[in-house]
């Protein structure tokens, strides 16, 4: 199968699917940025954190961010705690 290449009303070539890839892992790693500057990296350690900001009832001035397994995130939505699943690409440049 070809790759599709998108025109406007005036012929201008104005996306294409590799075009659309940079231009979505450009936003994501924007979030990645603004997640690194304003949420504390907890690791390996986020359900436990997660947990403990829940029921301690610890105010904290900056939200969490780090790795869950998929049962670690499974239990914490059954105890009403609210995670979201964000994928991270990795910034293979050099």
């Amino acid at each position: 199968m070809s790759p599709s290449v998108f025109m406007s009303k005036n012929n201008i070539m104005i996306d294409t699917p590799s075009q659309k890839y940079k231009e979505i892992k450009k936003t994501i790693s924007q979030y990645q940025e603004f997640i690194k500057k304003n949420f504390n990296y907890v690791g390996e350690n986020f359900a436990y954190e997660a947990r403990s900001i829940h029921y301690k009832n610890k105010k904290s001035s900056k939200g969490i961010y780090g790795t869950a397994t998929n049962e670690d995130l499974k239990e914490l939505k059954e105890e009403g705690i609210q995670a979201e699943i964000i994928h991270w690409i990795k910034d293979n440049t050099n």
